[in-house]
């Protein structure tokens, strides 16, 4: 049930959010937010107006991270780059698990976040 607020000649809707739930989440998350603003508004405000956009945005993020990570450790074993890398020539594994990461976070961006 709606109730109205009286403020002057007009009755405007009292309308508050049902839960207090947790207002932080990761890099991903804000990602996805900022991309719902500016080019998805309407999901962004049907997401806020049924007080689902925290928790749509704490998925996507959890989602996203879980995804990033699990194509990382796929690429490198696609590629053989493993500890003992690591160990005998550091600088050519931070590049390796630096590419990987990039490519791993475009096809997260395309799937998760601006869809």
């Amino acid at each position: 049930m709606i109730t109205y607020l009286k403020q002057g000649d007009y009755f405007i809707p009292d309308l508050t959010l049902k839960s207090k739930s947790p207002t932080s989440f990761g890099k991903y998350g804000q990602l996805r937010l900022n991309y719902l603003k500016q080019h998805n508004k309407v999901l962004y405000q049907q997401l806020l107006a049924k007080d689902e956009l925290t928790k749509h945005l704490i998925d996507t993020d959890e989602v996203a991270t879980a995804r990033v990570d699990m194509i990382i450790k796929s690429l490198a074993e696609k590629e053989k780059v493993d500890e003992n890398l690591k160990a005998n020539n550091q600088l050519k594994w931070i590049g390796f698990m630096n590419n990987f990461k990039s490519q791993a976070e475009e096809i997260v961006f395309n799937e998760l976040i601006y869809n």
